[in-house]
Order: structure tokens, then sequence, then C-alpha cells
């Protein structure tokens, strides 16, 4: 009986490859012996099909099994023949990239000679895949980028020079302070809406602010209007009543001499009368009217007075809730921090001072209170003289205060040789911290060290 001859397949590497790889060819010759026709698979053999034909049913993993198997055994009835190892490219792989070599030997470990053929599968391509993908693109070596430092150009070092020699340094930002911290849990200092408040008084300032009225005035001359404020600072001590009602006295008698004309006989009766509705609008115990008949000499009658009140209410159209230099003093002191009582008699001192004379009548009361905060610590040399917390607050800068604070420190450095002295003693007395007769800032002076008078 005849043996069969038994037909090496190719393995799948090979049918794939194509023509490509002679070799294989020659190896499938010599193990057949001549060219013919492999009998029919019986279940351990596989058809060999043209190398353009392609197969009709999926690779599956027993499949791919059958197929290892039927090209081990094919590659073992060739006894030791030389072998070249099957490269297979892989699923997602082009040809032209480089395929490494499973089965390169090492020089100092050989191995003995085996055929080791590379089965991609679809895992296998994914895993290759997100290998590819992972992998990061322009990688910086260790070390590099880390200790180069950026070069510095020639305009920065040209700057950084020019500053150094006009005294310039790089100064750290100031930091804004939260002036309104400590009161968080006072309920009268209205911490919620305070800045509310405040951004309100500004936008309303103007309207209650009085013109230049004095050369409508045909009787009353600026230097009247400062001995009535000079008089009316001294009741205002006599009585010790609060601050507020001494600027909104001011601010009454200022609206109403912009609205109607008055005799020189009856001014020392609007402030009065002023003064009389300012006590009622912010004091608990408001001077009776008697009161400022005794204080005036009885140059007036009590008729006389409530006559006068009746008529300021009407032209002014009873418009009393009014922001005076004084609702924006007491936020102010409070942003000059550090802050202590000195700083805050000197303001309200050089703040008098300047509602006393007609030549600040020009500026807002926020203005007026703000460079009375800057000239108070031009005085007392705090440094800085203006900072952010202050410019945030105030919402000038120190160029826009400088001319009025200019002003204010003049008025204080003849303020002991002028006859209006009112202003002068009360806050030249121990209880207020005697700042009356502090030396005025120099720096804010003239050149001629402020001798005039105004």
């Amino acid at each position: 009986m005849a043996s069969r001859v038994v037909v090496p397949q190719q393995a799948r590497g090979e049918a794939v490859v194509g023509g490509e790889n002679k070799m294989q060819k020659k190896n499938a010759a010599a193990a057949d012996g001549r060219n013919r026709r492999a009998l029919g698979d019986i279940g351990n053999l596989v058809t060999v099909r043209p190398n353009d034909a392609k197969p009709n049913r999926p690779i599956t993993r027993s499949f791919r099994a059958q197929l290892i198997a039927n090209a081990q055994a094919a590659k073992a009835a060739e006894n030791n023949k030389k072998q070249a190892c099957v490269n297979v490219v892989p699923a997602g792989h082009k040809r032209d990239e480089e395929v490494p070599k499973l089965n390169q030997k090492r020089p100092d470990k050989p191995k003995p000679q085996q055929e080791l053929i590379e089965i991609s599968s679809d895992s296998d391509d994914d895993a290759k895949k997100k290998q590819e993908i992972n992998k990061p693109v322009n990688k910086k070596k260790d070390g590099e980028g880390g200790s180069r430092k950026k070069a510095p150009t020639l305009t920065s070092v040209l700057t950084a020079r020019s500053k150094m020699a006009c005294g310039i340094t790089n100064k750290p930002k100031e930091q804004i302070v939260d002036i309104d911290a400590a009161d968080v849990n006072n309920e009268l200092a209205a911490v919620e809406y305070v800045e509310d408040m405040y951004s309100f008084y500004k936008l309303v300032e103007n309207e209650s602010r009085p013109h230049d009225y004095i050369d409508s005035q045909p009787e009353i001359n600026e230097q009247m209007r400062a001995i009535l404020v000079d008089w009316l600072v001294e009741v205002h001590t006599k009585f010790e009543l609060s601050p507020e009602t001494f600027y909104l006295t001011i601010n009454i008698v200022d609206r109403f001499l912009a609205v109607k004309t008055v005799a020189r006989k009856e001014l020392q009766l609007v402030g009065i009368s002023a003064m009389l509705m300012a006590s009622k609008y912010e004091e608990i115990w408001a001077p009776e009217v008697n009161d400022f008949v005794c204080l005036s000499d009885r140059a007036y009658t009590h008729e006389q007075i409530l006559r006068m009140e009746k008529i300021i209410l009407g032209k002014l159209e009873w418009t009393l809730t009014v922001p005076t230099p004084y609702v924006f003093l007491v936020r102010f002191i409070k942003a000059s921090v550090p802050n202590d009582k000195q700083v805050e008699n000197l303001v309200y001192f050089l703040a008098e001072l300047g509602v006393m004379h007609y030549a600040t009548i020009m500026y807002c009361p926020s203005m007026i209170a703000a460079s009375a905060v800057y000239a108070a610590r031009s005085t007392l040399n705090k440094s800085p003289v203006w900072n952010d917390t202050l410019k945030l607050h105030t919402g000038f800068s120190e160029s826009q205060v400088i001319d009025c604070a200019k002003l204010l420190v003049t008025l204080h450095s003849t303020a002991s040789k002028n006859k209006l002295r009112g202003v002068y003693r009360k806050y030249a007395i121990t209880e207020r911290g005697s700042v009356a007769i502090l030396p005025p800032a120099q720096a804010l002076l003239p050149a001629e060290g402020g001798s005039g008078s105004i």
C-alpha cells in the first residue's frame, strides 16, 4: 500500500506576503518534490489559495491556532534547513514603516534556530494604536528647558538702567485695606451698603452745592461771610453741638445767599435761623429760640427768627438732607490708615478753616474732605501721603487734590495771625491735641512761605 505524501502548507504570513518572498517558493517546491495540487482538506490540512485570492471565512482564534500548528508541522519536515523568519506587517501599519524584528539574536546569548511567526490580532493592533497615540510628541530631554533661562532683551536692559539712574525702583503693589472689616458686627456702621451710600452721596453732592454768589449780593462780601462763620463756630462750641450741625448750618447759609439777596443787617439773622434749623434736624436736644435771642444780644426778636426760618425753608424747598463735607470727612478719615486721634483732629481743623473762607466754595464737599486728609497727612509726615486705599474711597488721585490741599495749608499758616481766630482757638486746646499750633506742611506752601493773607 502506497504511503500518502503530506503536502506542507504555507503559513498565513506567506499567503499575505504573496510572490515577494522567493525563498518561500523554493522551500515549498523542495518539500513537495513536484508541482501538483494537494489532496482535499480532511480536517488536518488547509487548502492553499492563490496569492490574489481572498479568504472567504473570518479569521477566528481557532483558525489562527490551526494555521500556526500547520506551519510548524511543515517546517519540521525540512530537517534543519536554513529558514528565514517571516515578519508579518501588523494591521494598521504601512509597508514603509519600520517593523521591529522579533527574532533578533543577542550576541552574548545565542538562541537555537527557531521559526517565529507573528500573528497580529485585533487586540494587539488596538494596543499598539493606543501606544502610538499616547506617545508624547517633541518631548524635551531631561534638564532641557528647565535650566535654560530667557535672555533679557536690549529694551528691558535699557529700561532697567534708566529707572536705576532716575532712582525709580520696582515697588511691590500696594494692598487696598478693608476699612470696614472691624465693623462687620456693628449694625450702626451699615457695612452691607455703606459703599452704595457714598456712591449716592458723590452722585448728588453737586445738586445741593451752592454756586458762586458773592457778586450777586450788593451788601455782602467775602469778609462779612467769614465774620459770620467765625461767630457761628463760637456759638456751636458754646452749645456743644455736633459737627453735623455746624456743616449743615454753613450749607444752609450758602444755599440761601445763592438764591436770595440779603441785606447786611439781616446776615446774622440768616445765620441764627440756619443754625436753629440745623439743630432741629441733627440734635437730640436742640437749643431754643430764646437762647439764640440772648446770644445775639437781643438784636433780633423771637418772631423775626421764626419768620426768617420760614423764608429759608421756602427758598430751599425744605431740602435739608444733603451731603456736607462732614459726611465725607468721616469716611475719608477712616480710610486714612494707619489712623490716630491727631490725624482726625487735624483733618477737622483744616476742613473748618476751609469752609470758613469763601475761596473753597469752588470745590465740592468731597474734594474739601479729601484735600483736608491729604494736607493733614502731609503736615504729620505720613508716608505715603496718598495711597491706593485713599484713592479708592475718595475717588480722587493725588494730582486732583493737590491744589485744594495747598489752599488749606496756606490757611493753616495764616490762622494764628488772622483776626478771625475762632477755629484756631477751638483746635489749639489740649483736648483736641493742640493741632492748630502745629507747623504747616512746608512742601505745600508757596515759594514765599505763605506770608500772604487771605
